[in-house]
């Protein structure tokens, strides 16, 4: 099953690449990206039940990705967000998870794990 995905992510290069790879190999529609906290967050607001995943950079053109976790607290379950970041600390990735994201990954060395990441729950929706 293809999961419904919106990318937060201000660099083009590096946001194309990541859509082109997770199509390709991990079952992923993306429906859209912002390149700002306040244009994610007026679209997932916009979008409440419109999307499977969302993938957040920390680091944005405007604002930061954990104002952007913040927006998604009130997400439906099913919902997943991840963050990739090249500033995947152990102090960050405790902070993102409290602010509700369901993993945190390095955009140096984790791009295989968050692929993985990503055909595990486009399996566990195929099988729902």
């Amino acid at each position: 099953m293809t999961l419904r995905t919106f990318i937060v992510e201000d660099n083009a290069t590096i946001r194309e690449n990541l859509i082109g790879t997770l199509e390709e190999l991990a079952s992923i529609e993306a429906l859209g990206w912002a390149e700002s906290e306040s244009d994610a967050r007026e679209w997932l607001t916009r979008s409440p039940e419109g999307w499977d995943l969302a993938i957040v950079d920390l680091f944005l053109r405007q604002g930061s990705g954990l104002g952007v976790l913040e927006a998604c607290r009130a997400r439906d379950p099913r919902q997943r967000v991840v963050v990739l970041s090249n500033y995947a600390t152990t102090d960050m990735r405790k902070r993102c998870s409290q602010l509700g994201a369901d993993a945190v990954f390095d955009k140096s060395n984790e791009i295989d794990a968050l692929i993985d990441y990503c055909v595990q729950q486009s399996d566990g929706r195929a099988s729902a």
